[in-house]
């Protein structure tokens, strides 16, 4: 059994989740909650161990995709902490496809403003979740290499 104490067990079920949704992933099926998911492949900034989380993606333009850094701690999500520490080693997954290596951005100014407005269009509770957040959610763009 997991250790309950200090998060322990929450962090176990994420694990398990995530697993589940990543076989989903690599089976072809790439939604979850009405939205696109992809597998993000990164390299944790300070043990250097590969990680895998399931996200939701949004289009960006040819092969370019928009992800919503949301939670984590001080706002900033492990993924994205990992994915800006080494950027060269950042891979994605799509459903049913082979990793294809990308290179992440973040977005500002008026690039962000038209990316979240595309985003808040395609799912609105993105746009209730940074209502309650004291912390303006990173549009982070991967493009192809």
């Amino acid at each position: 059994m997991a250790d309950t104490s200090h998060g322990g067990f929450s962090r176990w079920m994420q694990h398990k989740m995530n697993a589940r949704m990543n076989r989903k992933i690599r089976n072809g099926k790439g939604t979850f909650m009405g939205m696109n998911v992809l597998i993000l492949n990164t390299v944790g900034r300070r043990t250097g161990t590969p990680r895998q989380t399931p996200i939701s993606w949004f289009p960006g333009g040819e092969d370019t995709w928009l992800l919503v850094a949301s939670g984590g701690k001080n706002g900033d999500p492990d993924w994205q902490r990992n994915l800006l520490a080494h950027p060269e080693q950042a891979s994605i997954e799509l459903p049913g496809e082979s990793p294809r290596q990308v290179v992440p951005q973040v977005l500002t100014g008026a690039e962000r403003a038209k990316a979240w407005d595309a985003i808040t269009a395609e799912q609105p509770r993105y746009g209730k979740y940074q209502a309650k957040s004291e912390h303006e959610y990173a549009v982070v763009r991967l493009s192809s290499r």
